[in-house]
């Protein structure tokens, strides 16, 4: 299959990438988390939760100008039931729950290529139409083997990660 203008397809881990702390580094806190604003949380021992980079941002644009593709979250978080109200509570620019800004989410301890493929079945979308972004190395590793361009994002979902990613793809 050769690639088109736009993934069809875009995948993001959660923990390290979308939000920081990863949600292990929030036990003796965690849940309920409480709305402070668009990109913080705080949960309920007070610790903050932030979007990071520009996360909100980049699924307002894929959900207004990139029409035909989906987004997916592909996480191994320890904190599944805390992540999933976190999605619920933080909000893109446009004022968008996360959660309403997602097609799919594979979140469950396994490896990255386990949430892959169950995503290239449920979908019938294939690798090489996927991009990937991690801020784990072990992951980008282990998907690109699948044939999905994967992009490393140490520090999240900066503007220029993000732009990098697009460009590559």
């Amino acid at each position: 299959m050769s690639k088109g203008l736009k993934p069809k397809l875009v995948a993001f881990d959660l923990d390290g990438t979308i939000w920081s702390p990863d949600m292990y580094m929030l036990w003796g806190g965690g849940a309920p988390f409480k709305y402070v604003k668009n990109e913080e949380l705080r949960d309920r021992s007070g610790a903050k939760v932030n979007l990071l980079g520009i996360s909100g941002e980049i699924l307002d644009t894929i959900a207004t100008d990139w029409l035909d593709t989906k987004v997916a979250w592909v996480s191994c978080t320890d904190e599944p039931d805390w992540a999933d109200e976190c999605m619920k509570k933080f909000k893109t620019p446009m004022g968008v729950p996360l959660v309403e800004r997602v097609d799919e989410q594979c979140i469950f301890k396994a490896n990255k290529q386990t949430h892959f493929r169950q995503l290239q079945k449920r979908t019938g979308i294939a690798f090489e139409d996927m991009l990937f972004f991690d801020n784990e190395r072990g992951n980008i590793v282990s998907v690109e083997q699948l044939g999905v361009c994967s992009i490393y994002c140490p520090r999240g979902m900066t503007r220029e990660i993000w732009e990098s990613g697009v460009k590559i793809w």
